[in-house]
């Protein structure tokens, strides 16, 4: 137990109970109150005691008048209006005992009490417990009956609170006189506290139960057909007198068949009615009928409780994907783990599923193939560019032509309440003046939020925890990091040469024909791989269509057979070879690295050249600054370690040029630099089928780098042979395809001493 005293000046105050916890605005018009208000603030800590005189008739009290319990409060604010008057906020901190009043010494007006106040740590009882769990049961059922009440208390009140502090949070709420506010807030016994305002909380309650049940004894009384004749008289002079026809009195009877008929909550169904009524007596030719005709017909239009019957045999959704959608198995199992689980528990939530790779890999029609293997209604919204939130959450029906989202409208046209949506290009979307739509996609992919989705149009919760979302993004690093959060990535790669051939052979080829109603055109495996290695330069196969559709319709055309499809025959119809993908390097100082962009992998070149009689360091070929840092770790580092020699740099400036078309802004090629660099003062030449990819840090060591299987994939469609690449990202092969393994030599390195002797040292001894 713990006791302090102190001084505090007091403020008397008349008809108001103030309780700890709750905070109160008075406004003084006294010049005795302003002065004890001033006191307070300049040498108390903001800190007085509020006490209520035993007879508040008296207008001037004496020291034997005041009681000895009060309430010790902080002045939060207090501003003097332009009338002279003081609006003060005050905050109850502690119930206090007051041990004496003395006047304040420089002004004996004011006067002073000494205080004292208990901190008493002797744990909760059971008692207590119990007492705490019957006032929150009280007191949400007295919220819950009587309409007038806040129910904001709701989100202050539970069962990690002291009872202290909960019986003080309670009877501001409740409707009290004002003298049992006082002996609440003279009672120091929480104990004794809950019991009473238990005991006056079910006063209320039964109090709030009778006059309901009179209430509903006198609808019952009611004549009904007294009144019906009434309404219906009533009704017809309106109709009458506002030219509503029967037309309208027929829509309004189907309306609220309809309304019965919807299985959904009783407050949408009450939304609805109440909706009706407003058409009801709304004119005909005011605008605001269309509005609110238009609100009920898309509410009773949407799949409340309407789900389609989903495919979940694992075997026949496996064969479906099979047939549209090459590789791509991880993908594959996880839809079909979903389908499995689903049997066991159909009350399991969709996943939010987030495909990345670059364009053309068949993300948007995978989604599509999925929709169909589940068969479940698909239907697709396009965010690439999208900057109004709006869009996707709808507008509030105050504004000109409002309707719901793209989500709200998705399901509607669906006509089920668990399709298959997908939101394309995630990764595009735009933050403006207009808002961000990744904010507002943050509810709608939440599974613990989206239960309980609400259109701004609509304003009435719809469950979209059965619906799939699949999203799609070209660039993982774009995505908003709140949104990533709630999303299951999954990366589809590039496609190796092998993998286009088999999936134009037995994809893309079949579905042309079937395009223009033709028997199947047979092609030769090195014909197809011909065209891949000469006539694309992508990651996916999207290019890889248009050039065999064109081929298929001039063989369509020109009836050309089989046997006529030759080398000479595609040089003719495709014109003359676009890509080489043989890499030549015959200059020092010219050597590969790999990179990876939001279009896939990538091959770039990288340069070095000393500039007689000039100094300095000149970095080119589009490359940030986070590259331009690296590149000066990598001098600086080989300069430290003496793999330089100063004397070679003396008047002369060392040029390093990247030979590519993207923005190049990464830490990867760093390696790769610093071999370009010891190529050129080492007068070396690099074999032109070596690439090297890895971050190198200011003390030699070769740092992990992203994405291994894309790189190594896209060395191996252009012909590299050998790799040099950190031995911390040696379990990042485990993915890549194991023939690419058995034709291509990985080199693993930690430090760049390694690479150093293996790469320079050993080829100069074979020499």
């Amino acid at each position: 137990m713990l006791i302090i005293k102190e001084d505090i000046p007091v403020l008397l105050l008349k008809k108001l109970s103030l309780l700890p916890l709750q905070e109160v605005r008075i406004e003084l018009n006294n010049d005795l109150s302003k002065k004890i208000i001033d006191l307070s603030v300049n040498k108390y800590n903001k800190k007085i005691l509020i006490i209520l005189p035993v007879n508040s008739l008296e207008e001037s009290p004496s020291v034997k008048d005041l009681p000895e319990v009060g309430v010790l409060t902080y002045i939060k604010s207090s501003i003097q209006l332009p009338n002279g008057n003081y609006r003060v906020v005050i905050r109850g901190l502690n119930r206090i005992k007051t041990l004496n009043y003395t006047n304040y010494k420089d002004n004996k007006s004011i006067l002073i009490s000494t205080i004292k106040k208990l901190y008493i740590d002797k744990g909760e009882t059971n008692e207590e417990v119990a007492l705490k769990r019957k006032l929150i049961e009280q007191t949400k059922k007295f919220i819950k009956l009587n309409p007038e009440s806040s129910n904001s208390i709701l989100f202050k009140i539970n069962e990690n609170e002291s009872l202290d502090n909960l019986t003080d949070l309670v009877v501001p709420f409740i409707n009290l006189p004002l003298n049992k506010k006082l002996k609440y807030m003279n009672e120091f016994s929480e104990r004794e506290r809950a019991r009473n305002l238990i005991a006056d909380l079910t006063i209320e309650l039964e109090l709030i139960k009778l006059n309901n049940k009179l209430d509903q004894d006198i609808r019952i009384d009611f004549e009904r057909e007294q009144k019906e004749y009434l309404l219906k008289a009533k009704v017809e002079k309106l109709n009458r007198e506002l030219g509503i026809n029967s037309t309208k009195e027929s829509e309004i009877l189907l309306y609220t068949e309809k309304i019965k008929a919807l299985n959904v909550d009783e407050t949408i169904r009450k939304k609805l009615e109440h909706e009706l009524k407003k058409y009801n007596y709304t004119p005909e030719n005011s605008p605001d009928a269309s509005v609110i005709r238009n609100y009920l017909d898309t509410v009773l239009s949407l799949p409340f409780d309407k789900s389609s019957k989903e495919e979940l045999n694992v075997n026949a959704i496996n064969n479906r994907l099979n047939k549209t959608h090459h590789g791509v198995e991880h993908i594959k199992e996880r839809i079909e783990e979903y389908a499995a689980l689903k049997t066991i528990n159909p009350l399991l939530i969709s996943p939010i599923i987030c495909l990345v790779g670059p364009p053309g890999v068949g993300k948007t029609t995978l989604a599509m193939s999925i929709s169909s293997a589940l068969k479940r209604d698909f239907f697709k919204i396009s965010v690439g560019g999208l900057n109004d939130s709006s869009e996707l959450i709808g507008h509030r029906r105050t504004y000109l032509g409002a309707s719901p989202g793209k989500i709200i409208s998705g399901i509607k046209k669906c006509g089920v309440n668990n399709p298959v949506i997908l939101i394309d290009e995630i990764d595009k979307m735009v933050k403006d003046y207009k808002g961000d739509p990744a904010s507002a996609l943050l509810d709608i992919l939440d599974i613990n939020q989206n239960k309980n989705f609400i259109d701004n149009y609509i304003e009435e919760p719809f469950d979209l925890s059965k619906t799939l979302f699949i999203l799609t993004a070209n660039d993982e690093n774009m995505i908003p990091a709140p949104l990533k959060d709630r999303l299951e990535i999954m990366h589809i790669d590039s496609y190796t040469i092998y993998d286009k051939k088999d999936i134009a052979l037995n994809y893309l080829i079949p579905n042309i024909c079937l395009k223009y109603n033709y028997k199947k055109i047979k092609f030769k495996e090195e014909l197809i791989l011909f065209i891949i290695n000469h006539y694309t330069l992508e990651s996916g196969v999207r290019e890889l269509e248009r050039i065999l559709d064109k081929l298929i319709r001039n063989i369509i055309i020109n009836n050309i057979t089989t046997s006529k499809i030759t080398l000479d025959y595609i040089k003719k119809v495709l014109g003359n070879i676009i890509y080489d993908n043989l890499i030549v390097n015959n200059d020092i100082g010219n050597i590969n690295i790999l990179g990876v962009s939001p279009l896939g992998g990538k091959i770039i070149n990288v340069q070095s050249l000393l500039i007689p009689n000039e100094e300095g360091i000149t970095i080119t070929g589009n490359v940030g600054d986070i590259t331009k840092d690296n590149i000066l770790v990598v001098i600086n580092y080989l300069k430290a370690m003496n793999y330089i020699n100063n004397k070679i740099l003396n008047d002369k400036a060392l040029h390093i040029n990247f030979n590519q078309d993207i923005n190049l802004n990464g830490a990867s090629g760093s390696l790769g630099v610093a071999v370009s660099i010891l190529s050129l003062t080492n007068n070396f030449k690099i074999d032109s089928q070596v690439a090297f990819t890895g971050k190198l840090d200011l003390y030699g060591n070769i740092l992990k780098v992203k994405s291994i299987k894309e790189k190594i994939i896209t060395a191996f469609n252009n012909n590299i042979k050998t790799i040099y690449l950190p031995k911390l990202n040696v379990d990042d092969i485990n993915n890549v395809p194991s023939f690419i393994l058995k034709e291509m030599k990985l080199i693993f390195v930690s430090t760049f001493d390694e690479l150093y002797k293996d790469l320079f040292k050993k080829t100069k001894t074979s020499k």
